[in-house]
Parts: C-alpha cells; sequence; structure tokens
C-alpha cells in the first residue's frame, strides 16, 4: 500500500504544516487541527505477534519508530446480551489506567516525546487527565492536569499517584477548559479534545473490533460521547479500513450522552446546528460537555455512519450501571449509559434482531467508588 506523507491540516482553511514541529492548534486561525487522510493498512502490514493497539502500527503515523508502550489496546471482546439482545462487550476500561483514553494518549505522547515536547498541559474531567499522568510518567514528561474541583477523588488521587502535578478548578468543565487555554500560552497544550493525534490513536479502536470480529465490520458500535473523540476515531478507522478495501461500509454509530448535559443530542435534532444548554450535574461525570471543540466532525461523523445520538436520563443510567453489575462488569456510570441507550434502541426497533451490535465500556467501575457506593446505599434504602 503506498504512504502517504502525514501533515497537519486546517479543516477550515485548507493550510498544511509538517508534522515534525508539534502543534496544537493551527497557527492561521487558532482553531483545532486534522491530521491529512491516512491510507489504512494492508493484511501483510499487521505486526501479528503485538497483542496490543500497536498490532496496527503501520496505520498510525508516527514521525519516529521509537515507541514506549504500556500494553495499550488489545482489550477483551466478550460475547453477552444485555435484556435479550445479543451484544459484544468491548472491555476499554480493561486499559493501562483504565479507560479507552489509553489508545489516543498512547499515540499523542509519543508523537510529543518523538518532536522533542518534555513538559505538558492537559485539562480533564478525570479519565484524560490519569491516562496522560500514566503515559506521562512512563515517557518521563512533566505533566501538570487541571482538574474540575468536583472531579472524583479516586481520579484525582490516580492522577497525583503518578507524579502529575493536580490543580483543581472551581467551576464548571468549561470553566476548567478555558483556565487551561489560558496557561497554554506558556506551555505545550497535549489536549486529548485539540491535538489530533490522539485521535490517530482512538482510530485504533475499529481496527480491533475489525479483528476480533473475524475480519468484518459489526452492524452497531453504541459508545459513550463527551468530546467525540471515540465516535470520530471510530468514524476514521472504519473509514480507513474502507479505503483498504477491507470492509464494504462504515458500521451505524449510536453516540450517547447524559440527557443532563446533551449538547451533541440537541444539535442533533437542530440538524447539526450548535444548541446552547443548560447543563445539570450527572452521574455520568465522564461525559459532561456544554462546548464541544469539534462539534461538526462528531455531527458529520454521526450523519455518515446513518447513526444517532440517544440521551438518556439519570435514573436510565443508574438502572443500567445495576443491570451491568449483574452481569459481572463493574464499571463506571459514563460507561453504563450504554446499556441505557441499547434499551431504547431496542424498544424503538431502530436496531434489528439480527445485527452485529458493540457496546464500548470506556471506564472502569475503580474511578468512580464514592459515587457507585452512593447509588448502591441508596437503592438498598
Amino acid at each position: 500500500m503506498p504512504e502517504r506523507e502525514v501533515r497537519y491540516v486546517n479543516p477550515r482553511s485548507g493550510a498544511e504544516w509538517p508534522v515534525t514541529t508539534a502543534l496544537w492548534r493551527a497557527p492561521d486561525d487558532g482553531g483545532y487541527l486534522n491530521l491529512s487522510p491516512g491510507a489504512g493498512f494492508a493484511l501483510d502490514d499487521l505486526a501479528v505477534e503485538k497483542h496490543s493497539m500497536w498490532r496496527y502500527e503501520a496505520a498510525i503515523r508516527l514521525p519516529g519508530a521509537d515507541v514506549i508502550s504500556l500494553g495499550e489496546g488489545g482489550t477483551p471482546l466478550v460475547e453477552g446480551d444485555w435484556e435479550g439482545m445479543a451484544v459484544q462487550m468491548k472491555c476499554e476500561h480493561l486499559m493501562p489506567s483504565g479507560s479507552f483514553k489509553d489508545r489516543g494518549t498512547a499515540v499523542m505522547l509519543n508523537y510529543l516525546r518523538q518532536t522533542g515536547v518534555t513538559n505538558i498541559l492537559e485539562d480533564s474531567s478525570g479519565n484524560a487527565g490519569a491516562s496522560i499522568a500514566t503515559f506521562a510518567a512512563a515517557l518521563g514528561l512533566d505533566c501538570r492536569i487541571l482538574v474540575p474541583a468536583a472531579a472524583p477523588a479516586a481520579k484525582k488521587m490516580q492522577i497525583a499517584a503518578m507524579g502529575a502535578e493536580v490543580v483543581g478548578i472551581e467551576g464548571s468543565r468549561q470553566d476548567v477548559a478555558e483556565a487551561a487555554l489560558a496557561e497554554a500560552e506558556t506551555v505545550f497544550y497535549a489536549s486529548h479534545n485539540w491535538q489530533p493525534y490522539f485521535i490517530e490513536g482512538t482510530k485504533t479502536l475499529a481496527f480491533e473490533l475489525w479483528d476480533q470480529l473475524g475480519r468484518r465490520a459489526p452492524d452497531w458500535v453504541v459508545v459513550p460521547l463527551g468530546y467525540g473523540s471515540n465516535v470520530i476515531g471510530l468514524h476514521l478507522g472504519f473509514t480507513e479500513l474502507t479505503a483498504a478495501g477491507l470492509i464494504d461500509r462504515v458500521p451505524r454509530i449510536g453516540a450517547v450522552q447524559a440527557a443532563n448535559c446533551a449538547v451533541f443530542e440537541a444539535a442533533w435534532r437542530a440538524g447539526g446546528a450548535p444548541v446552547e444548554i443548560e447543563a445539570r450535574p450527572t452521574l455520568a461525570d465522564g461525559i459532561a460537555c456544554e462546548r464541544p471543540v469539534r462539534l461538526g466532525e462528531v455531527m458529520a461523523a454521526l450523519g455518515d455512519t446513518g447513526g444517532t445520538v440517544i440521551a438518556v436520563e439519570e435514573v436510565e443510567i443508574a438502572a443500567a450501571l445495576r443491570g451491568f453489575a449483574e452481569k459481572g462488569y463493574f464499571i463506571e456510570p459514563t460507561s453504563a449509559t450504554v446499556g441505557a441507550a441499547l434499551t431504547r434502541l431496542r424498544t424503538d426497533s431502530v436496531i434489528g434482531p439480527d445485527e452485529t451490535v458493540v457496546a464500548v465500556l470506556t471506564g472502569s467501575g475503580l474511578k468512580a467508588v464514592e459515587k457507585i457506593g452512593g447509588m448502591l446505599k441508596t437503592g438498598a434504602e
């Protein structure tokens, strides 16, 4: 398969820059960047001896060959069911740091290390911060993470344990993002929402699902939606598989939001246009997002796949969390939203009885033990 030179691309202006110098935003207009389209991989390119996401290293377009890995990827795909519907459970909560974020983080931080960045800043509601702190420790990078002051204690403790500086910011998740943007004038902003090498990593989820399903695409992938890196990555990965002739269609993506903070669902109902929402607290704190950076790209990805956005209520999230626990899955409430969405999609006959469905379980319950404990106590009473 012919190689294509990877470049940074401003999707608004079409301007391009080499990836030999690390960027997190476009020099011409200050907006987010993408990478130029990839060619995917040929079957002969698979690193079959590797049982991690680096099995697909031929499609991960890093400028250097020196990669440090913690074994990220290669998570189990477990046959199961949800309320009588056959579902494949993709156990991303079993990653090194306990969340799917490790795919994007491993690629982004290896890229930054290869291009000479040694000191990084990130903002996170918890999982991305924990992931970046974990890989920063492994790669020897200095790391400062801004988090909501009200973020789960377990996530803040995990970040601190990896040696990162943890800074609690009062206010909403958006307040944390704005504080990070202000600090980004003096330190490299290794944002999982802005830096496109993060999505270069999340696209490997699509490759892995294809591989684990007997080298075919599922009909549906149902996944929580916060800022959108998994949705965009899945679409990108399946698109590359199509371009390489390894599948003939992309699967439909069911993106799940908490109704208490459902900016994408509001935009979806409005035909893709940005919509102001009044955000309320939610059990699914990992997908609480008010002003997503890549809203248009998420809308386009969902539209291209024939997918949809589902907003689920708090009572549905709690019920789904208990349902997963009864099946042996200790996941955080954010991950449990996929169960609530599966119930809706099946009840509304959106998913057919013979379709292959994947539910992506994005984060470990160990990250939300206080919240889960409170829910169990309330349920017992």
